[in-house]
């Protein structure tokens, strides 16, 4: 999915020879439905992406989708705790990141944790990435990509089946299960499905990782309607629910350090919930026309805490749930052989009233009412029209958008402010690919994306302390963030190689972000909602996958990013490390296969000074190993070994949030046994 390569990159495509005679079994080409909006070969789309399916999200058994994705090129991961880790697309993080359940957006302005947690990642079947700006298809947000998690659907075609997996990790002792029973009969269809983990304190080389245990459970359901051969009706739920969640990256001195030590963000309830209906009909003949369209209400609702070590009280509470109804609507229609259109619109609304108490006027005080806005609400309407055009070997992707963001509170600043707190922003993003093939294994590619951001509730409205120290401003009047991404690249697969290679730059002009003022506030330093000039990421991906012999495959992955503040003239805030992967699965016995994955992440010392005012370091490289091994004893069961983190390596990623030297610690040697099971 990707090139132009660097040197680096050109060696470790070069490791790989592309004259190696591929064996008499077939390639499958992989499917997305998020680059494109519809399902498409990755193959033929001129867009860089990443997808794993159900397999590969077993073998890794990632507790949510940071995790799962974190090694991949281009991506890593920002963690504030086990379970707060937020996927990071080639240097942007959550607010530049659409994140999707099934297609549906999910809204939510978090101050702590990782809003891609709450995503039921123990039932997913597929999690598909797309890298660089979106917001043809996913409007504001998408500066930096989109990450799709894909969970099962009610099918019509097994009567009846039921799919379950259990496992266990030493290093946190957790345990983890889902099931899933899928059912039909005549022109109805019917899927349930459920997932629990018992997660405790993860065991790093240098001891236990206090409070970075957690529960967690999903509920999901579909039931779909068979109108005809052509027309069906759906009606889904989703439910997920995390208990006693602690963010140990939180934890901050505080500002009365004599008296309250320091304190740490705890979040003892968070759930979300998604009710979604649809419609969706099936075209037919020479010009088939597809329709799809649903609404829905998805909420997240969160109790936040912030615990003073040294009083062991509560100094802070906020209740608060993001609420938001939508509709979206989206068709494509075969027009001839050469062009393959697809149009919608896309219209939601989110809603919050945070409910914040905080001790005043001492540390000592009983906790008072502190709102940081009341009545807060985002409207957002898109709409989109994008041509596939085929002109023989040449595939061309053309979209277009307009949007309208409109943000308004009641008030801020616990109702010291009312008036000056309405805006409203119009966009228009577009964005052109080209991929021509060649041969199977060489297909350029070349792409230039636009894409925007709206500020979020907390950015415009928040002014209260948080989590990591600081207390914020927000700002209503903040303009919005857009993103101008050009893309080169190639990509081939044939059944012995498959592989991708790119390098790209991002400007990004009025890039929004909190920025330290210098000045203080109830003794906490002040960060500011403020837009910058410009800020720049370029970088460069490779990616490969060789079967050297028969059913013996090499991998490798590479990234390497720079991302710089123009305003500054300084590294780019909190930008991933240079890093390198090399893995290796073969079988070994009829129905055993092995695994092996080395991870070299580099020296990140690339740091801010001048924005950061201290707060970001240099971070030390390191390297871990992971073992695998798996045993499929029936045709539809199998038992895995896996041995991660082999050399118990002590590190953190330059990501993980932290006072410098107390950065959270990542998990030591861990043995994970996993059964799956089909029947």
């Amino acid at each position: 999915m990707r090139p132009n390569p660097s040197p680096v990159a050109l060696a470790l495509l070069c490791a790989f020879p592309l004259a190696h005679a591929a064996d008499d079994a077939s390639t499958l080409p992989t499917v997305s439905v998020t680059a494109k909006g519809y399902a498409a070969d990755e193959l033929e789309t001129p867009v860089s992406t990443t997808s794993m399916d159900r397999q590969a999200l077993r073998r890794k058994q990632a507790q949510n989708v940071g995790e799962a994705l974190r090694g991949e090129p281009g991506l890593s991961v920002a963690s504030d705790g086990a379970q707060g880790q937020n996927p990071v697309i080639r240097g942007l993080k959550k607010e530049s990141v659409v994140l999707l359940v099934d297609g549906v957006r999910m809204n939510s302005a978090q101050p702590q944790g990782a809003i891609a947690s709450f995503m039921s990642l123990g039932l997913a079947e597929r999690v598909e990435v797309v890298k660089g700006p979106a917001s043809v298809l996913y409007g504001t947000g998408a500066l930096g990509g989109a990450i799709n998690v894909r969970l099962p659907q009610a099918r019509f075609d097994a009567p009846l089946g039921f799919d379950t997996s259990a496992s266990f990790d030493s290093a946190s002792s957790g345990l983890r299960g889902s099931g899933l029973l899928r059912a039909s009969s005549g022109d109805h269809a019917l899927m349930l499905g459920g997932s629990l983990a018992r997660i405790d304190d993860h065991k790093a080389p240098s001891g236990t990782v206090a409070l970075t245990g957690y529960d967690s459970d999903a509920l999901i359901a579909q039931y779909r309607y068979r109108i005809d051969a052509k027309q069906q009706l759906r009606a889904s739920v989703q439910q997920q629910t995390d208990k006693d969640v602690w963010y140990p990256g939180s934890k901050r001195p505080h500002a009365n350090a004599a008296v309250v030590g320091n304190t740490i963000v705890h979040s003892p309830d968070q759930q979300r919930q998604l009710l979604e209906l649809g419609f969706e009909r099936k075209g037919s003949g020479e010009q088939p026309l597809n329709l799809d369209v649903r609404v829905y209400r998805h909420d997240v609702d969160r109790t936040i805490q912030s615990r003073s070590d040294r009083l062991q009280r509560d100094i802070g509470q906020t209740d608060v749930s993001f609420s938001t109804d939508g509709i979206d609507a989206k068709a494509d229609w075969l027009m001839n052989e050469q062009h393959l259109l697809s149009f919608g619109v896309n219209a939601w609304r989110m809603q919050a009233s945070p409910e914040r108490y905080l001790a005043s006027p001492t540390p000592l005080s009983p906790l008072v009412r502190n709102v940081p806005f009341s009545a807060g609400e985002l409207r957002s309407m898109g709409v989109f029209l994008q041509d596939d055009m085929r002109f023989g070997k040449l595939n061309a992707l053309v979209g277009l958008r307009h949007d309208t963001v409109q943000g308004d509170a009641a008030s801020m600043n616990n109702g010291a402010v009312t008036s000056g707190l309405n805006r409203k922003d119009s966009a228009t993003t577009g964005s052109l690919g080209l991929i021509y093939q060649a041969a199977p294994l060489l297909r350029p590619f070349a792409n230039l994306a636009r894409g925007f951001r709206a500020g979020e509730m907390r950015e415009r409205f928040e002014a209260s302390p948080r989590g990591d120290g600081y207390h914020y401003i927000g700002n209503p009047q903040i303009r919005p963030e857009f993103a101008t991404q050009f893309e080169i690249g190639l990509k081939g697969a044939s059944a012995a190689l498959t592989y991708s290679a790119s390098i790209y730059r991002n400007r990004i002009t009025d890039h929004i972000t909190g920025q330290p003022t210098g000045t203080f506030v109830n003794g906490l330093p002040v960060k500011r909602t403020v837009n910058l000039g410009e800020v720049s990421i370029k970088g460069v991906e490779a990616r490969a996958r060789w079967q050297f012999q028969r059913e013996q495959w090499l991998s490798a992955g590479y990234s390497r990013l720079r991302g710089d503040n123009q305003d500054l003239n300084e590294p780019l805030f909190q930008m991933p490390a240079d890093e390198l992967s090399l893995g290796w699965e073969g079988r070994v016995a009829p129905a055993w296969t092995t695994d092996a994955t080395l991870r070299l992440v580099a020296r990140q010392d690339r740091v801010a000074t001048a924005f950061a005012r201290g707060t970001e370091n240099a971070t030390a490289g390191f390297g871990t190993l992971d073992l695998g091994a798996t045993w499929r004893y029936a045709p539809r069961q199998s038992l895995r070994l896996a041995i991660r983190n082999l050399t118990d390596k002590g590190y953190h990623e330059h990501l993980a949030e932290g006072v410098s030297g107390h950065e959270i610690q990542a998990p030591g040697r861990s043995l994970q046994v996993t059964w799956q099971g089909a029947f």
